[in-house]
């Protein structure tokens, strides 16, 4: 008995021995099982998130596109309406639709930059854009000029270019590609929803199987020690499990954070972008006013400088206290002709008369200038590089714009300090500063080590007729003047500044590809209102022919051309003063309005040129819907309002400079 008990024993003791190692064995095979179900279930969770995250994305390009259509074709209907209403508050809820179009493009452009064959298709549908803008601004300009015949015949001839076929065979192509991708996503999303069913359902069978080996285990066990070691394992397990959910867990809120961080700073971007896109908003529609009124007021300007002007010739000798007045009225309106150029150039609608341009040459050749601007206690430094590229500025508004920096750092000095100026070649991408074209530049930066501007000045830096200088020290119209410079440049400015710390202000004109050497090329000869040329022959036998819409004008122009002597015959539009060229060829003179009902000064010159090849031609302009000097066809310009001295340099220099000095024709535009 004691050997059968002692064998027994053993088989006891080894019994549960081999039962321990089988149930570990068994429980980590369930482990590595449940471990992997688990990862691939996450797994296909995933994979089946971002496929149905991607088919969103198709359906988001899909509707974006239908609605810039639609908002295209709404915009067009607009323009219609107002151009064949004559219409102009429908006009501009024209413009409000085509921007907002723009800004729809905008958007596209961003939820598409991922697909690299959508993204060329939308930068080719954000060009076409461009020149349907061009297509349609240009009727909308002419209804603005009440040129509504133009603007119909603008407007029909905009519908039938090849811009609309263009439109929407890209919009047709930009669907077709996204419907594509929708297909696939959305049989990737099937897939991956059907993967994750499966492995589901193959957890779930999993799991009925560990419950049923639980219940055979707890029938089988043999001893408490046993069921006691098997609690423990599964214990063990459960923990390990639990371990694995809790990192789970706290990776998949890492991720929420991170997304969400992410999510702010989107926001915080998109509000920065909205803000400056109302900035440039409201600068247009400043722009737009300051044009219209500087319209006006340089036509009266005209008139009141001109009618000064004939009063001095009349006085008597001994009329001392009438010619201070009419000096001191002449002052005020010289004053206010500054002014309107001002706003001119902030509204961007001052012709500008571009050449090629050395900056650094003309950079040191203001030395002398500034100089006797600065003053002695501001210390002035100009750098450059070796080979500075060439740009297609109007060379007098450039010095201008430099000049005014100059000044604005002088008084941000205090009057001491130090002011460098620096030219440099750069390259840009698209956007990289403000909204500039990819491409070449020069940069000119202009440096102070002056008080700085606050965060606050900077937002509001170029809105006109804001300054931060004393009452009567300044305008406000410095920056705002230098901006519509550049902007009508083709180019970009920017300014960093921070309290204490000085200021740079920087300018980036585009590069001239050209083989003649800057400052080389003549462009359009520009005449001031004050300033003298070599005495020419009298004008006493001269013959002028007046063409103005505006009679005023037209009465200070004739009478200021036969104050000099010279023989005036009026007309009231273009049509009618080529039948008073046809009916007297004697004429010598024509002067010449630039915008008129039916057919524009330009236009007009460009049709008699070819007919009277011995005319001269002058251009007097203050205002004028004219792009770059080309429209001119290198004639020579007046700006108005001007003095009878400066009218008469101006006639004798056009006459000096026509091609036959035996007749000579001076065509006088004045923009309105």
């Amino acid at each position: 008995m004691a050997v059968e008990e002692t064998d027994f024993g053993g088989e006891e003791s080894a019994q549960p021995g081999w039962q321990r190692w089988l149930g570990w064995i068994g429980a980590g095979i369930v482990v590595s099982i449940l471990i992997a179900l688990i990862a691939m279930l996450a797994l296909s969770s995933r994979q089946r998130d971002t496929a149905l995250e991607w088919q969103q994305r198709s359906f988001e390009v899909m509707i974006a596109v239908r609605a810039i259509e639609g908002q295209m074709a709404q915009s067009e209907a607009t323009l219609g309406r107002a151009v064949i209403a004559s219409d102009k508050d429908v006009a501009r809820q024209f413009y409000d639709n085509w921007r907002r179009t723009g800004s729809m493009i905008t958007r596209l452009q961003r939820i598409t930059r991922n697909n690299p064959e959508q993204a060329a298709l939308v930068r080719d549908l954000q060009a076409l854009y461009r020149t349907r803008s061009e297509e349609l601004e240009e009727a909308a300009l002419r209804l603005n000029y009440d040129q509504k015949q133009n603007a119909l015949s603008v407007y029909f001839n905009a519908g039938k270019t090849e811009t609309l076929d263009r439109l929407k065979a890209i919009f047709r192509e930009i669907v077709a590609n996204e419907q594509t991708l929708l297909a696939a996503r959305t049989g990737e999303a099937k897939g991956f929803m059907a993967q994750s069913n499966k492995l589901a359902a193959t957890l779930s069978v999993l799991g009925l199987l560990l419950v049923v080996g639980a219940i055979g285990l707890g029938w089988t066990a043999i001893d408490a020690i046993t069921q006691r070691r098997r609690a423990r394992r599964t214990a063990e397990v459960e923990a390990h499990r639990a371990e694995l959910l809790e990192g789970a867990v706290a990776e998949r809120t890492t991720e929420l954070r991170l997304a969400n961080q992410r999510l702010l700073a989107e926001a915080s971007e998109r509000a920065h972008a909205e803000a400056q896109l109302r900035q440039i908003q409201k600068m247009e529609a400043v722009g737009q006013l300051t044009g219209g009124i500087a319209h006006d007021f340089n036509n009266m300007l005209a008139v009141v400088v001109g009618g000064l002007e004939l009063a001095k010739r009349k006085l008597h000798d001994h009329a001392g206290d009438a010619e201070r007045h009419l000096d001191n009225a002449m002052e005020g309106a010289n004053r206010a002709a500054a002014l309107t150029r001002r706003l001119l150039a902030f509204a961007r609608a001052e012709p500008l008369l571009p050449q090629s341009v050395n900056p650094d040459t003309l950079v040191r050749g203001m030395n002398d200038l500034m100089d006797r601007t600065l003053g002695e206690r501001i210390r002035l430094e100009v750098e450059s590089v070796a080979h500075p590229w060439s740009i297609w500025v109007d060379r007098h508004q450039l010095e201008n714009a430099i000049l005014n920096l100059a000044v604005n750092a002088r008084d941000a000095m205090d009057g001491e300090g130090k002011l460098t100026i620096r030219t440099s070649n750069v390259s840009l991408t698209a956007d990289e500063v403000g909204e500039s074209l990819p491409g070449d530049y020069v940069r000119v930066d202009v440096t102070d080590t002056g008080c700085g501007m606050s965060r606050e000045v900077l937002e509001r830096v170029f809105e006109p007729f804001f300054t931060t200088k004393p009452v009567g020290k300044g305008t406000g119209l410095g920056l705002s003047q230098i901006f519509g410079f550049v902007r009508q440049s083709g180019g970009e400015i920017s300014i960093a500044s921070a309290e204490g710390l000085g200021t740079t202000v920087s300018l980036y004109l585009p590069r001239h590809q050209s083989t003649e050497d800057a400052d080389e090329h003549v462009a359009a000869p520009r005449i001031e209102a004050t300033g003298n040329l070599p005495q020419q022959p009298m004008l006493t036998s001269r013959i002028a022919l007046v063409v103005e819409d505006d009679a005023r004008v037209l009465a200070a122009t004739s009478s200021a051309l036969e104050e000099l002597g010279v023989k005036t015959i009026c007309a009231s539009s273009a049509e009618e003063a080529m039948a008073m060229l046809e009916a007297d060829s004697a004429i010598d003179i024509i002067v010449s309005d630039v915008v008129m009902p039916g057919m524009t000064g330009p236009e007009f010159v460009a049709r008699v040129g070819p007919l009277y090849p011995d005319v001269a031609i002058l251009f007097v302009t203050g205002y004028a819907d004219v792009d770059d000097a080309q429209a001119f066809g290198g004639h020579a310009v007046l700006r108005k309002p001007f003095t009878i001295s400066a009218l008469e340099n101006a006639i004798e220099g056009a006459l000096a400079n026509a091609p036959n000095a035996r007749r000579r024709a001076t065509t006088v535009a004045a923009a309105e």
